[in-house]
Protein backbone atom coordinates (compact mmCIF):
# COMPACT_ATOMS: atom_id res chain seq x y z
CA UNK A 1 0.00 0.00 0.00
CA UNK A 2 1.28 3.44 -0.89
CA UNK A 3 2.12 5.55 2.15
CA UNK A 4 3.26 8.66 0.32
CA UNK A 5 1.38 11.79 1.32
CA UNK A 6 1.06 14.39 -1.40
CA UNK A 7 -1.29 17.27 -2.12
CA UNK A 8 -4.99 16.73 -1.32
CA UNK A 9 -7.05 15.58 -4.28
CA UNK A 10 -10.32 15.63 -2.33
CA UNK A 11 -11.38 18.27 0.20
CA UNK A 12 -14.89 18.35 1.65
CA UNK A 13 -15.80 21.07 4.11
CA UNK A 14 -19.10 21.00 6.04
CA UNK A 15 -20.61 18.97 3.21
CA UNK A 16 -24.38 18.75 3.39
CA UNK A 17 -26.92 17.23 1.01
CA UNK A 18 -30.67 17.64 1.48
CA UNK A 19 -33.29 15.97 -0.72
CA UNK A 20 -36.74 17.50 -0.97
CA UNK A 21 -39.98 15.81 -2.01
CA UNK A 22 -42.82 18.29 -1.78
CA UNK A 23 -42.69 19.59 1.77
CA UNK A 24 -40.64 16.66 3.05
CA UNK A 25 -36.89 17.13 3.52
CA UNK A 26 -34.29 14.44 4.13
CA UNK A 27 -30.75 15.38 5.09
CA UNK A 28 -28.56 12.64 3.63
CA UNK A 29 -25.23 14.30 4.50
CA UNK A 30 -24.96 16.32 7.69
CA UNK A 31 -21.75 18.30 7.75
CA UNK A 32 -18.96 16.02 6.58
CA UNK A 33 -15.34 17.16 6.60
CA UNK A 34 -12.85 15.03 4.70
CA UNK A 35 -9.43 15.40 3.13
CA UNK A 36 -7.88 12.69 0.94
CA UNK A 37 -4.34 12.97 -0.32
CA UNK A 38 -2.91 11.87 -3.63
CA UNK A 39 -2.01 8.18 -3.51
CA UNK A 40 -4.13 7.46 -0.44
CA UNK A 41 -6.33 4.36 -0.08
CA UNK A 42 -9.50 5.25 1.80
CA UNK A 43 -12.53 3.17 2.77
CA UNK A 44 -15.87 4.71 3.69
CA UNK A 45 -17.89 2.24 5.74
CA UNK A 46 -21.50 2.29 6.80
CA UNK A 47 -24.79 0.38 6.73
CA UNK A 48 -27.53 0.86 4.16
CA UNK A 49 -29.09 4.31 4.51
CA UNK A 50 -26.06 5.79 6.28
CA UNK A 51 -25.32 8.29 3.51
CA UNK A 52 -22.29 6.57 1.99
CA UNK A 53 -23.85 6.23 -1.48
CA UNK A 54 -24.84 9.91 -1.45
CA UNK A 55 -21.27 10.71 -0.49
CA UNK A 56 -20.02 8.55 -3.37
CA UNK A 57 -22.22 10.49 -5.80
CA UNK A 58 -20.87 13.78 -4.48
CA UNK A 59 -17.25 12.64 -4.71
CA UNK A 60 -17.86 11.37 -8.24
CA UNK A 61 -19.47 14.65 -9.36
CA UNK A 62 -22.69 12.77 -10.11
CA UNK A 63 -24.52 15.06 -7.68
CA UNK A 64 -23.80 18.40 -6.02
CA UNK A 65 -23.91 19.58 -2.43
CA UNK A 66 -26.78 21.58 -1.00
CA UNK A 67 -24.32 23.54 1.15
CA UNK A 68 -20.63 23.27 1.96
CA UNK A 69 -17.70 22.97 -0.41
CA UNK A 70 -16.01 20.29 -2.47
CA UNK A 71 -12.58 20.92 -3.98
CA UNK A 72 -11.37 18.22 -6.37
CA UNK A 73 -7.72 18.40 -7.45
CA UNK A 74 -7.73 22.15 -6.81
CA UNK A 75 -11.06 22.84 -8.59
CA UNK A 76 -14.10 24.13 -6.71
CA UNK A 77 -16.73 21.68 -7.90
CA UNK A 78 -19.61 23.88 -6.75
CA UNK A 79 -18.60 26.51 -9.31
CA UNK A 80 -18.72 24.14 -12.31
CA UNK A 81 -21.61 23.88 -14.76
CA UNK A 82 -22.89 20.54 -16.13
CA UNK A 83 -20.45 20.44 -19.03
CA UNK A 84 -17.52 21.19 -16.77
CA UNK A 85 -18.66 18.56 -14.26
CA UNK A 86 -18.84 15.98 -17.05
CA UNK A 87 -15.33 16.92 -18.15
CA UNK A 88 -14.02 16.50 -14.59
CA UNK A 89 -15.69 13.10 -14.29
CA UNK A 90 -14.21 11.91 -17.58
CA UNK A 91 -10.73 13.25 -16.89
CA UNK A 92 -10.16 12.68 -13.20
CA UNK A 93 -12.44 9.88 -11.97
CA UNK A 94 -12.79 6.19 -12.74
CA UNK A 95 -15.91 4.42 -11.45
CA UNK A 96 -16.35 0.80 -10.36
CA UNK A 97 -19.83 -0.31 -9.25
CA UNK A 98 -21.36 -3.34 -7.55
CA UNK A 99 -23.26 -4.09 -10.75
CA UNK A 100 -20.55 -4.46 -13.36
CA UNK A 101 -22.49 -2.42 -15.96
CA UNK A 102 -20.87 -4.24 -18.87
CA UNK A 103 -22.66 -4.43 -22.22
CA UNK A 104 -23.40 -8.14 -22.75
CA UNK A 105 -23.19 -7.98 -26.56
CA UNK A 106 -19.65 -6.56 -26.56
CA UNK A 107 -16.33 -8.25 -25.92
CA UNK A 108 -14.25 -7.42 -22.86
CA UNK A 109 -11.99 -5.36 -25.10
CA UNK A 110 -14.89 -3.39 -26.60
CA UNK A 111 -16.35 -2.74 -23.14
CA UNK A 112 -13.04 -1.33 -21.92
CA UNK A 113 -12.72 0.80 -25.05
CA UNK A 114 -16.09 2.52 -24.54
CA UNK A 115 -14.87 5.56 -22.53
CA UNK A 116 -12.28 6.18 -25.24
CA UNK A 117 -14.94 5.90 -27.95
CA UNK A 118 -16.90 8.65 -26.17
CA UNK A 119 -13.68 10.68 -25.92
CA UNK A 120 -13.17 10.25 -29.69
CA UNK A 121 -9.81 8.55 -29.34
CA UNK A 122 -8.55 7.02 -32.60
CA UNK A 123 -9.39 3.28 -32.99
CA UNK A 124 -5.79 2.03 -32.98
CA UNK A 125 -4.91 4.06 -29.90
CA UNK A 126 -7.99 3.05 -27.94
CA UNK A 127 -7.37 -0.63 -28.72
CA UNK A 128 -3.80 -0.31 -27.49
CA UNK A 129 -4.87 1.42 -24.29
CA UNK A 130 -7.73 -1.01 -23.67
CA UNK A 131 -5.45 -4.02 -24.09
CA UNK A 132 -2.96 -2.44 -21.69
CA UNK A 133 -5.74 -1.84 -19.13
CA UNK A 134 -6.89 -5.47 -19.40
CA UNK A 135 -3.31 -6.61 -18.92
CA UNK A 136 -3.07 -4.51 -15.74
CA UNK A 137 -5.92 -6.52 -14.20
CA UNK A 138 -4.62 -9.85 -15.49
CA UNK A 139 -7.16 -10.38 -18.26
CA UNK A 140 -5.26 -9.75 -21.48
CA UNK A 141 -6.18 -13.27 -22.63
CA UNK A 142 -9.91 -12.59 -22.12
CA UNK A 143 -10.09 -9.59 -24.49
CA UNK A 144 -12.31 -11.41 -27.06
CA UNK A 145 -14.70 -12.88 -24.47
CA UNK A 146 -18.14 -11.45 -23.82
CA UNK A 147 -19.28 -10.86 -20.21
CA UNK A 148 -21.47 -13.98 -20.22
CA UNK A 149 -18.35 -16.05 -20.84
CA UNK A 150 -16.59 -14.63 -17.76
CA UNK A 151 -16.94 -15.28 -14.04
CA UNK A 152 -18.25 -12.57 -11.75
CA UNK A 153 -14.75 -11.74 -10.55
CA UNK A 154 -13.48 -11.54 -14.12
CA UNK A 155 -16.36 -9.25 -15.09
CA UNK A 156 -15.49 -6.93 -12.22
CA UNK A 157 -11.85 -6.87 -13.31
CA UNK A 158 -13.02 -5.88 -16.80
CA UNK A 159 -15.03 -3.09 -15.16
CA UNK A 160 -11.89 -1.97 -13.29
CA UNK A 161 -9.94 -1.98 -16.56
CA UNK A 162 -12.65 0.20 -18.12
CA UNK A 163 -12.36 2.60 -15.17
CA UNK A 164 -8.58 2.77 -15.60
CA UNK A 165 -8.41 3.17 -19.36
CA UNK A 166 -8.70 6.98 -19.21
CA UNK A 167 -5.89 7.13 -16.60
CA UNK A 168 -8.00 8.92 -13.96
CA UNK A 169 -6.56 10.59 -10.88
CA UNK A 170 -9.01 8.82 -8.56
CA UNK A 171 -10.67 5.41 -8.60
CA UNK A 172 -14.08 5.38 -6.86
CA UNK A 173 -15.40 1.90 -6.08
CA UNK A 174 -18.96 1.52 -4.78
CA UNK A 175 -19.48 -1.91 -3.13
CA UNK A 176 -17.22 -3.50 -5.78
CA UNK A 177 -17.21 -6.91 -4.08
CA UNK A 178 -20.89 -6.97 -3.12
CA UNK A 179 -21.84 -9.56 -5.74
CA UNK A 180 -18.72 -11.71 -5.47
CA UNK A 181 -17.72 -14.85 -3.57
CA UNK A 182 -14.78 -14.83 -1.18
CA UNK A 183 -12.23 -15.97 -3.77
CA UNK A 184 -13.28 -13.34 -6.31
CA UNK A 185 -13.41 -10.71 -3.57
CA UNK A 186 -9.78 -11.44 -2.70
CA UNK A 187 -8.83 -11.19 -6.38
CA UNK A 188 -10.46 -7.78 -6.72
CA UNK A 189 -8.95 -6.45 -3.50
CA UNK A 190 -5.53 -7.65 -4.65
CA UNK A 191 -5.99 -5.58 -7.83
CA UNK A 192 -6.81 -2.51 -5.70
CA UNK A 193 -3.77 -3.17 -3.51
CA UNK A 194 -1.52 -3.25 -6.58
CA UNK A 195 -3.07 -0.13 -8.09
CA UNK A 196 -2.52 1.72 -4.83
CA UNK A 197 1.08 0.57 -4.66
CA UNK A 198 1.48 2.12 -8.12
CA UNK A 199 0.28 5.44 -6.66
CA UNK A 200 -3.41 5.42 -7.60
CA UNK A 201 -5.79 7.20 -5.21
CA UNK A 202 -8.60 4.80 -4.26
CA UNK A 203 -11.85 5.55 -2.43
CA UNK A 204 -13.76 2.38 -1.56
CA UNK A 205 -17.39 2.48 -0.39
CA UNK A 206 -18.46 -0.65 1.48
CA UNK A 207 -20.59 -2.00 4.31
CA UNK A 208 -18.11 -4.83 4.95
CA UNK A 209 -15.45 -4.11 7.56
CA UNK A 210 -13.25 -6.96 6.37
CA UNK A 211 -13.13 -5.33 2.93
CA UNK A 212 -12.46 -1.89 4.39
CA UNK A 213 -9.48 -3.25 6.33
CA UNK A 214 -7.45 -3.30 3.11
CA UNK A 215 -7.42 0.49 3.07
CA UNK A 216 -5.00 2.78 4.89
CA UNK A 217 -7.69 5.07 6.29
CA UNK A 218 -11.27 4.21 7.26
CA UNK A 219 -14.11 6.68 7.73
CA UNK A 220 -17.19 5.30 9.48
CA UNK A 221 -20.41 7.00 8.38
CA UNK A 222 -23.77 6.84 10.18
CA UNK A 223 -26.84 9.00 9.65
CA UNK A 224 -25.03 11.26 7.21
CA UNK A 225 -21.95 12.11 9.25
CA UNK A 226 -18.63 10.56 10.21
CA UNK A 227 -18.46 8.95 13.63
CA UNK A 228 -15.52 7.99 15.86
CA UNK A 229 -13.11 10.05 13.78
CA UNK A 230 -10.91 8.14 11.35
CA UNK A 231 -8.99 4.91 11.65
CA UNK A 232 -5.49 4.78 10.19
CA UNK A 233 -4.35 1.26 9.44
CA UNK A 234 -1.41 -0.69 8.24
CA UNK A 235 -2.19 -3.43 5.71
CA UNK A 236 -4.39 -6.19 7.18
CA UNK A 237 -4.92 -4.39 10.48
CA UNK A 238 -8.15 -5.07 12.39
CA UNK A 239 -10.94 -2.54 12.83
CA UNK A 240 -12.86 -2.54 16.10
CA UNK A 241 -16.55 -3.12 15.53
Amino acid sequence: MSTAQHQPVIQLTDARKTYRTGEIEFEALRGIDCEISEGEYVAIVGPSGSGKSTLMNILGCLDVLTTGSYVLAGEDVEQLDEDALAAVRNKRIGFVFQQFNLLPSLSALANVELPLVYARVAPNERKRRALAALARVGLADKAPNRPGELSGGQQQRVAIARALVTEPTILLADEPTGNLDSTSTEDILAVFDELNREGRTIVLITHEHEVAERAGTIYNVTDGHFVDGTTHLTHMAVVAE
